[in-house]
Parts: structure tokens; sequence; C-alpha cells
């Protein structure tokens, strides 16, 4: 993310998302009412006065959008901002409807009246770390699966099973073996489309390590591996137990997406233990912040932007206070396995500085 303009004073941050993991950090950081200028194009008709309009004309205006609804459109790489026109030239006039197309390297500015400490963390963090997404793969004798880990989660781009013969009919298992590991050098190329990617190799069994051997014939694709790893289960469930166990970590240090895994494990394992240092639902959760017991909030993306007008409010109150109190608060990405298991919850929870009843 670049930052072009930071007036916190005023309220306004001008920004240029540079990769994929910098929609991410819009889509949770623009809310209902604020205001978002960006420049567009926009269809205007002629003599609309008459029965029969001329046909429009398209131009291109800055224009000043009230947000009413952010999607981000992961298909287009874009992020769509709805809302009333409240500034714009005078050939377009002011209250309809529109929607900024926001795509990498265009800017925009965001105005807020009251800007959160972690919406403003969330951006620098995003404009102090370039992130390159890592190729995943998980490949044992069942098969293999390989995904792309960005900021914002895991995004599974191939699989494949299989099932080996028995180990007495060594030479056909050797054949198989062989069909399988080029099987999925393809699919890595694929998936990295002729680009350098970081990759971390995953799996259970001696099979990750013939794989790894096997590359030597591929050292363009060797060279990019930065971490070998065992995992205790098969396909996509071997990757989303590396992220819960942390043994990414190398690989992940300065991703996010480990940050919000690690806070959730805390969570569930201090309520399988039966401590009172850890709260979930927003009545307790509020409880314990009137405590000051508070040391991180937990908020999933998704409870944030379904929330009524009112609920926004008192969210915003609740994280406000929690950072006054010097606790962290942490917005869970749904994206990811962490963020699903946090909406199980109620989509908002706390770990606590002391237990309280």
């Amino acid at each position: 993310m670049k930052i072009i303009r930071m007036d916190i004073k005023h309220g306004s941050v001008t920004l240029m998302p540079e990769t994929l993991d910098d929609f991410w950090v819009l889509y949770n950081v623009i809310d209902r009412g604020d205001t978002v200028y960006a420049r567009t194009r926009r269809e205007i008709r002629l003599n609309e006065r008459y029965s029969r309009p001329e046909k429009g004309r398209r131009i291109t205006a800055y224009l000043g959008l009230k947000v009413e609804d952010v999607k981000w459109d992961r298909s287009m790489n874009r992020l769509r901002i709805h809302g009333i026109i409240c500034e714009a030239p005078e050939e377009i006039g002011e209250g309809s409807h529109h929607t900024f197309n926001i795509t990498l390297n265009k800017s925009l500015k965001i105005v807020k009246e009251n800007w959160m400490k972690h919406q403003i963390d969330q951006i620098r963090r995003a404009a102090e770390k370039k992130i390159k997404p890592t190729l995943i793969i998980s490949i044992d004798d069942e098969g293999y699966c390989i995904g792309i880990l960005r900021g914002f989660g895991v995004e599974i781009r191939a699989e494949e099973h299989i099932t080996l013969p028995g180990k007495t009919r060594s030479e056909e298992r050797r054949r198989a073996l062989r069909e399988l590991f080029k099987s999925a050098v393809k699919a890595i190329d694929e998936t990295r489309g002729g680009g350098e990617m970081p990759i971390v190799i995953l799996g259970l069994g001696y099979v990750k390590n013939e794989f790894v051997k096997y590359l030597e014939g591929r050292p363009e694709i060797k060279r990019s591996i930065i971490d070998v790893k065992s995992v205790n289960s098969t396909g996509k469930a071997g990757i989303y137990e590396a992220l819960r166990s942390g043994i990414l970590s190398k690989a992940l240090r300065y991703m996010r997406i480990l940050k919000e895994a690690e806070s959730i494990e805390e969570l569930l394992k201090r309520l399988g233990r039966g401590r009172g240092d850890v709260t979930y639902g927003i009545r307790e959760v509020q409880r314990a912040n009137s405590l000051g017991a508070i040391e991180k909030l937990l908020l999933t993306d998704s409870y944030l932007r379904e929330a009524s007008d009112d609920e926004r409010r008192m969210l915003e109150d609740l994280m406000r206070e929690v950072e006054e109190k010097r606790g962290e608060v942490i917005i869970v990405s749904t994206e990811h396995e962490a963020g699903a298991k946090l909406s199980s919850l109620g989509g908002v929870a706390a770990l606590l500085r002391f237990p309280i009843e």
C-alpha cells in the first residue's frame, strides 16, 4: 500500500493499493458513512428534460461518494465502493448513486469523522511490509494440494488425489509416485505463472522428502523452497494444520494471518481448560471491558461489516475504549479457518489480563 497523504487531523487519508492484499485492508477500513473520493467514469445524458433524451456520453470526473456498501470482487481483482454522490462537477450533479471500481495502482481518498487506531495501524503495516504471496504444497502418498497464502487467507489452487499400489508392487508404486511428482510440478508451474514465489513443502511420511529430491531436476523451483515441514494431516487439512500449529512461522513471520491464527488458538486453548481469563459474546466482552480486563479484543471482519449502524457505533466505542486502556484490537479475516472458528463463537471474543467471574 502506498500512503500518498495522511492528514488524520482533518480525517483524510489518500492511498494507492499496490498488491491484492491491500484490497483486504481497504475492505475492512472503509465503513458505511465514510466519504471516498476517486477519479471515475460516469455517463451523463443530454437534454433529459425532453421526452426522448439524446444518447449519453461518458466522461472522466473526480467524485465524492457517501459510502453505502463495499464489495471485494476477487474474480476481477478490484474493490467496488457503492454510494451516493456528494461532491461532483455541475454537469453530473449530486444525489444519485454511483460505484467506484478501485483497481491496483488507482488512488483514492478516504475521509472519516473518526479514525480508529487499529485502522491506521492496518494501513501503516500494509505500507511498511511488502508481503510476497507464498505457495504451499501439502504432498503425501494420497496426493497433493497446492494453495497460495496471502495476507487475507489461503486460496486453494490445485488438488489431486491418488491411490498408490501396495508396497509389494514396488515398481508400480515408484512409477505412480513419479507421475504424482510430475503432476505436482506442472501444477506449481501453473500456479506461479512463470514468476518467482517462495515455496513451503508440507507432508507426512517420506513422500515430501522424495519430492524435494525429485525437484533437483528443476533447480528454478528448488531454490524457491524456504521450508520443508512435517504435518499429521493430508491435503488441504495439512495446510490448515500448519497454520494452526505455527510451523509456518519461518515463512509467515511478517504475515497478519499468523498473528490472527495464534490468537484464536490461544482463545480456544483457554476455553478448553476452563480458564476465567477469556470471554466471548458481545455482552460478556462489554462487561470485561468495563473492568479494564481486555488484553486482546478479537472481532471478525464480517461481524463488523454486517453490523447495523447502531451496532457499529457500539463496536467502535468498544474498540476505542479497549485501545485507550492499552488493549489490542485484532480484526480476524473470515477468509481463513481462524475467522470461521471465531464466527462460531459469535464473532467477538477477548483474551483477558486477569480472570473475571
